[in-house]
């Protein structure tokens, strides 16, 4: 028995390689967040404020050294269009002038929207042109910004202002994904020899108590508790104290549509081997369904993580929910799966680590299209249309062969601007075949999905799909797919087919 050990030992350390021969890639990204006050049209509408509070969070990519491309959301935080969000891509331009001081110009196109009598199908554009100062890669600028909702009637133009920070992403090329490596002694001037990254990744579910005077659309008492789903990142600046986004969509308590996204930062006063005691605040927007407000949204929590595992625990919170510029506050209690991961590089607070395995990742831009959708607009019209959406999704490799994913989609044609939904769930791979290039796959998703009359009932909803992806290069690949669109609680049944742009890549994690 001891002699088969030792043998499998010695084949399973022969299956590992040098971590000093993987070869590493570098970007340095840049998170934004602007403000636009946008100019509302008050003089056909007179109900509305005159102007509305969007905020930005952008994901920028460099592409070259004056050429960069993202993603983003946009979201309403002043006036009284509360629940207005947008998902979009967006390609710019960076280039130096003198010194500290750049030319900065980008072009944003997405789909999304809130109230759908002023954004009608919810494609808009948000070019921007102005001067930015950078400082030790952080920077401040100011543009000229117009934000134009093609077939609504929000058409603006204005001066806004913009915050960045850096974000360091060290990755290998998709095709070293699933391999083991070792660093017993590694040099100080490896490219992996940097301290790691901490994240987690959870699927939370809370529920809120609305209390005060929060008040449906309708004006009516809100007093039903919401459920909804959503999806959180945290980022660990140390052992104790993290950043996070989260997002999350409404399933049961209100007719679909109500949605948020949270920034901010905690802190875990203790933590031992099986438990992580934490408290956070978060500020962002809210809205939907529920009475015309500014958006702006604070939610402090605190709670408790239950180890499993070192990669995986249990997660239970509490916390308050209230609006800034609004009437809508509510008592929260939620939970979620948390998974927690090592990233890009080899030594930690606590120690020096050396076993590593690499981790494939997609991530997917989309045009999604659902067709005969169906519609319902209280109390008696019903009627069917074809929704085009712009998707984001983010597909993470278990193995060769199975992946989980998340993924949000926001419409931009149809006559249903404000409908979003967010997914999650994961697929099965094909072998490769076609010289190495083509790749098949089913896959399941399920979420909460709805607005501008979507009938999705309370919104949940789910997507099987079979597709192809085809490698342009070793990452990038272009993928198309196709399946049923359906929820079980709504009158939605729908053909859907989507095609897009997948970028790979791989990091190095942790193993243990």
């Amino acid at each position: 028995m001891l002699t088969t050990i030792l043998i499998l030992s010695s084949l399973l350390s022969q299956s590992q390689e040098d971590l000093s021969i993987l070869k590493g890639k570098e970007l340095h990204n840049k998170v934004r967040l602007n403000f636009i006050p946008v100019e509302m049209p008050s003089d056909k509408f007179p109900e509305l404020k005159p102007t509305m509070g969007l905020t930005g969070l952008h994901y920028q990519i460099p592409i070259n050294d004056w050429l960069y491309g993202g993603a983003d959301f946009h979201f309403a935080v002043t006036g009284d269009q509360g629940g207005l969000f947008t998902l979009g891509a967006e390609l710019g331009i960076n280039k130096q002038l003198y010194k500290n001081l750049y030319f900065d110009a980008n072009f944003h196109f997405g789909g999304g929207g809130g109230y759908r009598k002023y954004i009608n199908d919810g494609g808009f554009i948000n070019p921007n042109i102005g001067l930015q100062y950078k400082k030790n890669n952080y920077s401040f600028g100011v543009q000229y910004s117009h934000v134009n909702f093609l077939s609504g009637e929000i058409k603006s133009n204005s001066v806004s202002f913009f915050v960045e920070i850096p974000s360091i992403l060290r990755f290998t090329d998709y095709d070293k994904a699933h391999q083991e490596f070792v660093a017993n002694n590694i040099s100080p001037d490896s490219f992996w020899s940097k301290p790691v990254v901490k994240n987690a990744q959870q699927i939370r579910f809370d529920f809120f108590k609305p209390i005060g005077k929060s008040k449906k659309d309708n004006g009516s008492p809100l007093t039903e508790t919401l459920s909804v789903i959503g999806f959180e990142y945290q980022k660990y600046l140390n052992n104790n104290t993290f950043l996070f986004a989260h997002t999350d969509a409404i399933y049961k308590g209100l007719r679909a549509g109500f949605m948020d996204l949270f920034v901010g930062a905690g802190y875990i006063p203790f933590q031992s081997k099986y438990i992580n005691v934490f408290g956070k605040l978060g500020i962002g927007a809210a809205g939907g369904r529920i009475a015309p407000e500014g958006g702006l949204t604070i939610y402090p929590s605190a709670g408790i993580d239950l180890k499993l595992s070192d990669k995986l625990a249990l997660s239970g919170h509490g916390g308050y929910y209230k609006a800034i510029d609004g009437d809508f506050e509510a008592y929260t209690v939620g939970f979620g799966l948390k998974y927690f991961g090592l990233n890009g590089g080899t030594s930690s607070e606590e120690k020096k680590h050396t076993n590593f395995y690499t981790q494939g990742i997609r991530i997917e831009i989309q045009n999604q299209s659902y067709f005969d959708v169906a519609k319902f607009d209280p109390p008696t019209t019903r009627y069917t249309t074809d929704l085009q959406l712009i998707g984001l999704k983010a597909n993470y490799d278990l193995n060769k062969w199975l992946y989980i994913a998340g993924e949000a989609g926001f419409a931009y044609d149809g006559g249903s601007g404000g409908y979003a939904h967010g997914l999650v769930g994961g697929g099965i791979y094909s072998p490769r075949f076609l010289n190495n290039k083509v790749r098949g796959f089913i896959e399941f998703m399920a979420g909460a999905g709805g607005g501008a009359g979507v009938d999705t009932d309370e919104g949940i909803i789910v997507r099987p799909t079979l597709g192809l992806n085809y490698d342009i290069t070793n990452s990038v690949s272009i993928i198309a797919s196709g399946g049923r669109y359906y929820s079980p609680f709504g009158n939605v049944n729908s053909n859907n087919i989507n095609i897009g742009l997948s970028f790979n890549l791989s990091t190095l994690s942790v193993k243990n």
